[in-house]
């Protein structure tokens, strides 16, 4: 009788251990799994950031363009550049502030001063010291007056508000030099009064910087010009350029006047030429 029982708990011991290893078994299996799948799926992951990787828009011809020519001309120094300078007996004084910006037009006529100043989408006049009320038509056209000549001397700052789109036109060769050609157009909303003024710059490939420019407008019946670049000067870092301002017929395209330019068939109007500068930072 006890040989029979202790068979018996033999068997008993041998099936416990038996099965014992088929858990461990299956243990071993699901950990396995486990891993596989883990491993898997840090693998879509890995794949999924690789192919997330792959569609980050890569900037535009055009941008790059403008990027190398705006960091040619002074680049980050514009973002809080602080200057003063005469254009036509008149004093302007540009701040910046990153997106900020304060604009003051100083003028003197007889014994009375007036300043415009514009602050970012704010404008107001002053005259001798006192704040003047202006009409609507006043402001909008005192705005434009003091935009615009911020605007030329200190291109390409602007070029990269977001009101304005960029094309990259193509290359070109003027007076032997090399030159990429940049176009610009305004959007209506943030693109000024002025917004339907189609410009094109010819940007030195050798230096980056701008040599030419010519724009279009619409404003009293409309007109053409073309600006060619002299008395290149670097203050403090960024540069100021004048120009020799040129008219050419209504309509002419804008690809046509380096051209008519070389072969002396457009005529000059004017020097745009900005004087006693100073970098009031210092």
């Amino acid at each position: 009788m006890l040989k029979r029982q202790s068979i018996s708990f033999e068997k008993t011991s041998y099936l416990i251990m038996r099965i014992q290893k088929s858990v461990l078994v299956l243990i071993v299996i699901t950990t396995l799994l486990a891993c596989n799948t883990k491993k898997k799926e840090l693998a879509d992951v890995s794949i999924n950031e690789d192919k997330i990787t792959t569609k980050v828009i890569q900037p535009s011809k055009a941008q790059v363009l403008l990027d190398k020519t705006i960091d040619a001309h002074g680049g980050d120094l514009y973002d809080s550049a602080h200057y003063a300078f005469i254009f036509r007996e008149n004093t302007y004084h540009f701040k910046n502030d990153g997106t900020n910006f304060e604009y003051l037009k100083n003028s003197k006529k007889g014994n009375t001063i007036t300043k415009d100043i514009l602050k970012n989408a704010d404008f107001f006049r002053m005259v001798d010291g006192k704040k003047i009320e202006i009409s609507e038509k006043g402001i909008k056209s005192a705005t434009g007056a003091i935009n615009s000549v911020i605007y030329f001397a200190t291109l390409p700052h602007k070029l990269n508000d977001k009101a304005v789109n960029k094309t990259y036109i193509g290359e070109t060769k003027i007076k032997g030099k090399n030159y990429a050609i940049l176009g610009i157009t305004f959007n209506k909303e943030g693109g000024g009064e002025d917004f339907n003024d189609a410009f094109h710059y010819w940007i030195n490939k050798e230096t980056n910087k701008i040599d030419y420019l010519a724009y279009n407008y619409k404003v009293n019946k409309g007109g053409v010009r073309f600006r060619s670049a002299y008395n290149t000067r670097v203050v403090d870092g960024i540069t100021f350029q004048d120009y020799i301002n040129y008219k050419a017929e209504v309509g002419t395209p804008l690809k046509d006047l380096p051209s008519l330019y070389e072969a002396g068939k457009l005529k000059e109007l004017s020097k745009i030429k900005i004087e006693s500068i100073i970098n009031l930072n210092k």
